[in-house]
């Protein structure tokens, strides 16, 4: 099994299987600071991860959607797991769209306690937004491993302890 196979069997079962991650996810401002350079934004999310990709589900005109929309990169960590990743933002649209009413399922099932509550799927603003990743470092035991994962080109080298 390559390490790419092994990495990605790491991130099914720390992050698959409909559990709700909490990420961390940066984007960057759309406004400058005042000497003139970009600036990094920050906030938790809610995600559900499935082959390589995260999904959250927000409201279109939110600043972190103006600010992809702008610049599409993104960076991640997976709170308490061990992850960070970079990768590509997209806003997938509303979430009732029926090209999206296989991954609403899935969003609904992981976010099932409070999806209601928070999302209003009538308001047509209600979108998904796909993280897809491009690469990524996953931490294991404390830096005993490190797996060094190219999403884009299905590679991964290990550093350390073999896993």
């Amino acid at each position: 099994m390559s390490n790419y196979t092994k990495g990605m069997s790491i991130l099914d079962e720390k992050f698959g299987n409909s559990k709700d991650n909490v990420l961390g996810l940066a984007t960057i401002a759309d406004k400058l600071n005042a000497e003139g350079k970009p600036r990094p934004v920050v906030r938790d999310v809610d995600a559900l991860y499935e082959d390589g990709a995260f999904y959250v589900v927000t409201h279109g005109k939110s600043t972190k959607m103006q600010q992809i929309e702008q610049n599409n990169e993104v960076a991640i960590a997976v709170n308490f797991e061990w992850f960070t990743a970079g990768g590509i933002g997209e806003n997938l649209g509303w979430v009732m769209k029926p090209e999206n009413a296989d991954i609403r399922v899935k969003l609904r099932k992981a976010f099932e306690k409070w999806y209601d509550m928070a999302n209003n799927e009538n308001d047509e603003n209600c979108c998904i937004m796909k993280i897809t990743l491009t690469n990524g470092i996953i931490n294991l035991n404390h830096h005993e491993t490190l797996i060094y994962m190219d999403f884009s080109n299905k590679s991964a080298t290990v550093k350390g302890k073999e896993i």
